[in-house]
């Protein structure tokens, strides 16, 4: 399990994505698990949910760079969490891939996701008109895979239900580029705040979007 892209963002923030090559037992023997973690597996109904359950967490063992065990779990809103540390965490995974952000004093989001012709069936579902007739949304695939890795990343970063992509998750316009920026304006409980969203397509037709605020 290769880690094919390895970021540090600021002194506190690191990124990383895997390729998972691995079987479901070769990346359980990298993992100290426990029964409740073991039950959540065995509830997974295909082999690629499980490979992607373990694969993010044997990635952020990886990162964290320990040997001890790591207690990751889910919050009430489905944001994961690491017991008994401060460390703020983001999962994501598509396919072949796995991506983990860590930092240790901010909120982060990540999302990746394999770029595929169908997701123009459904873009008006997360866009609002507003947004599509922006030239490099619009109808352009990567466009629109940078727009929904965004919107995803800001969801995870705030971690709470409630926060709908059309309604509340405005992107701003931007430069589409094979890797670049973004801002985009989120309807907070609290108000409205501005984001960046940093994004990049990899070699091999993936797009990943990656908040830190």
């Amino acid at each position: 399990m290769p880690i094919v892209f390895n970021k540090k963002i600021d002194d506190q923030t690191i990124l990383a994505v895997w390729k998972i090559e691995e079987t479901e037992e070769q990346l359980l023997s990298g993992l100290q698990l426990k029964q409740h973690e073991l039950d959540v597996i065995a509830s997974l109904s295909n082999g690629k949910r499980a490979l992607h359950w373990l694969s993010t967490r044997l990635l952020l063992r990886t990162m964290l760079n320990t040997a001890d065990y790591i207690d990751c779990r889910m919050d009430d809103h489905g944001k994961p969490y690491l017991v008994n540390s401060e460390a703020y965490i983001s999962l994501s995974h598509s396919y072949d891939y796995a991506a983990v952000i860590i930092s240790k004093e901010k909120q982060v989001g990540v999302d990746i996701e394999l770029i595929k012709m169908k997701i123009k069936s459904i873009k008006h579902k997360f866009l609002s008109d507003v947004e599509l007739a922006q030239k490099q949304i619009g109808d352009n695939t990567n466009g629109l895979y940078v727009a929904w890795c965004a919107k995803e990343a800001i969801y995870k970063w705030h971690g709470k239900k409630g926060l709908e992509f059309k309604q509340h998750i405005h992107i701003k316009p931007f430069k589409l580029k094979d890797e670049g920026s973004l801002q985009a304006l989120v309807e907070l409980p609290t108000g409205t705040t501005e984001l960046t969203v940093n994004y990049f397509k990899t070699k091999d037709g993936y797009m990943l979007g990656y908040v830190v605020a």
